[in-house]
Parts: C-alpha cells; sequence; structure tokens
C-alpha cells in the first residue's frame, strides 16, 4: 500500500470534541460542525487528534466520537481517525474499530511520554501495522510525543506496507520540507504548505494537503488547495498572506499552544467567535474565560476581515 492507494489531499480541518459545560460528549455539536465543514467544503476531517483531546476521552468514548462522526459525515468527505494511544496494542485495536466503522484511514503518533529512539518508532509502527488492515497515517508530533520525525526516520517509516501518508506538525520548517521531497514518492505530506513559503513548493515540487487547527477561515482553506489544483495562484498566494499574518497573532511558535491558553481552549473559544459549533473543553483543559483575553482575540478576527468591526461577545 502506497500514496496512490487513496485519494486524500486538501484541506482537512483537525476536528474538536465538543463537551458539555459538565464535561459529557456532546455528539449534538460534534454531528453540526460536521454538516459545517461538510457545507463549507472541506476535503476530510481528522478526529480524536490533538484538537480532539483524545487524551482526556476513555475508551468507549473515543470509540463514540468515532462513530458519531463517520456516521454523520457519510461519505462526504474523508474521515481519518486518531489512534495514538501508549503501545502499539492499543492503538492497533482503536485503527480496527475506526476502519470497522468506516473510516476512510486511521492515524497515530509515536506513543507520548516515552521518547522512543528511532528503532522503537520504527517497531511501533511495524506492530500497528502488522495488526491492521487499512490506510495508516504516521502523525509527526513532537510536542505530545518528544520525537520529532525528520527526514531520515520518516524515509524508513515510509516503506512500511500500510503507511500511506505522514501529517507533520515539526516545529521546523525546514525539516519539513526536506522531508516531504524525501517520502513523497511513496506517501502523502500533509504539513504547512498553506504558507507562502508552502505555495511557492507547491508551485515547484507539489504536496498534498494541510491538516489545520479546525478552520477559523472557513470556505477560503479548502479554495486555496483547489485554485492551486486548477493552476490558478492569485487566490492562494493572497489567503497565504492571510494566514502567515493570522498564525503569529494567535498562537505561540511552532503552534504548539495559544497565546492566551491551551490550544484546544483558544481553538474553541475562537470557534464559538465566528459562529461555529464547537463546545466546551474538558479537563485538564480549562476554558479561557478571562474578557481581556477574549477581547484580544476578538481584536484579531476583526483585524483580520473574520469578524465585522461591529461584532460582540
Amino acid at each position: 500500500m502506497n500514496r496512490d492507494d487513496v485519494d486524500w489531499q486538501g484541506y482537512f480541518p483537525a476536528f474538536v470534541t465538543p463537551f458539555t459545560e459538565s464535561g459529557e460528549l456532546d455528539l449534538t455539536t460534534l454531528r453540526a460542525l460536521v454538516d459545517h465543514y461538510v457545507a463549507e467544503g472541506m476535503h476530510g476531517i481528522v478526529v480524536n487528534g490533538t484538537c480532539g483531546e483524545w487524551f482526556s476521552q476513555a475508551a468507549d468514548e473515543r470509540r463514540e466520537v468515532a462513530e458519531a462522526a463517520i456516521e454523520q459525515a457519510a461519505g462526504r468527505m474523508r474521515v481519518l481517525v486518531g489512534c495514538t494511544a501508549y503501545t502499539a496494542k492499543e492503538s492497533a485495536e482503536f485503527a480496527r474499530h475506526a476502519l470497522a466503522a468506516g473510516a476512510d484511514g486511521v492515524l497515530a503518533s509515536p506513543p507520548p511520554y516515552a521518547k522512543l529512539f528511532p528503532d522503537e518508532v520504527i517497531a511501533f509502527y511495524e506492530d500497528i501495522n502488522a495488526a491492521i488492515d487499512g490506510p495508516l497515517v504516521v502523525y509527526n508530533w513532537p510536542h505530545g510525543s518528544g520525537v520529532d520525525v525528520g527526514p531520515e526516520l520518516a524515509d524508513r517509516l515510509a516503506d512500511i506496507g500500510q503507511i500511506v501518508a505522514i501529517k507533520d506538525s515539526t516545529p521546523d520548517a525546514d525539516q519539513f520540507f526536506e522531508t516531504s521531497r524525501r517520502v513523497r514518492d511513496r506517501v502523502r505530506v500533509f504539513g504547512p504548505y498553506l504558507s507562502v513559503r508552502g505555495l511557492e513548493v507547491l508551485r515547484t515540487e507539489g504536496g498534498d494537503g494541510t491538516v489545520g487547527g479546525g478552520s477559523l477561515f472557513g470556505r477560503p482553506d479548502p479554495e486555496f488547495w483547489e485554485s492551486v489544483w486548477r493552476g490558478e495562484f492569485a487566490g492562494p498566494a493572497a489567503h497565504a498572506e492571510a494566514s502567515d499574518r493570522l498564525f503569529p497573532k494567535l498562537w505561540l511558535p511552532g503552534g504548539w499552544a495559544g497565546k492566551y491558553g491551551a490550544y484546544q481552549s483558544q481553538l474553541k473559544a475562537l470557534m464559538v467567535m465566528l459562529g461555529q459549533p464547537a463546545g466546551h473543553v474538558r479537563r485538564p483543559r480549562l476554558p479561557i474565560t478571562d474578557e481581556e483575553s477574549l477581547a484580544a482575540m476578538r481584536a484579531v478576527l476583526v483585524e483580520e476581515g473574520l469578524l465585522p468591526v461591529a461584532a460582540r461577545p
């Protein structure tokens, strides 16, 4: 199995898991968010990843979230399900469930906390590969796993049987683009192409897609990719510049946290401001509640034209 066995490309929002204010799963809002992304023309979603707060869900909840998202999407866009866990055995169990429920593919980072050595990373994915039957995505998330999958390690992973893609969230842009060059002949690469530098790489070398934290821009995110596919670059250039302006106003370098709170907390607050279904965070994450921070976030959205000047809480 390789990149040609899947048709994944374009913009895939990293899907937040909505919770109620008291911390219960909010599947009604989850289904509304799926419908919102379909209406905005997203090419797929990634469920139960970092933005999905998988770490605060029990195993049965993770399965319930996967089933609800897949059922609601109903084939209208691709659904990839995060299966990160502390062991390959547990990751494979989540993966088998998701694939049986109809997921288009599954995704896992190296296990958190363990800080695996390169040969251990290879063995981890080989074990998952041997235990499942379906497309597998390597998720490089150094801030969560303590492992940064660079070009050499990615090159080795790309040869593992069912690995068809890498979602590369390294904070090192030079490393990302070198990894992309190294492995794109075998696996699809999702990363920061939706940027001025990324667009130039798309012009000259190619690229597959972006998995972004939600989609604050909405329709312009997938339209960026669709314009590139048509060979039209003026619109994508403007959107890449807008994205490059917005990101440092809201997120810390490397994108591992917001300037005003945890990544998930800030993303959900921004989504609510934009009228997108989001729900609440669940502990250990805490909501952003202080008015000064909320006002600063709202001001950024107004400044970038995502909210009208007259918007109020």
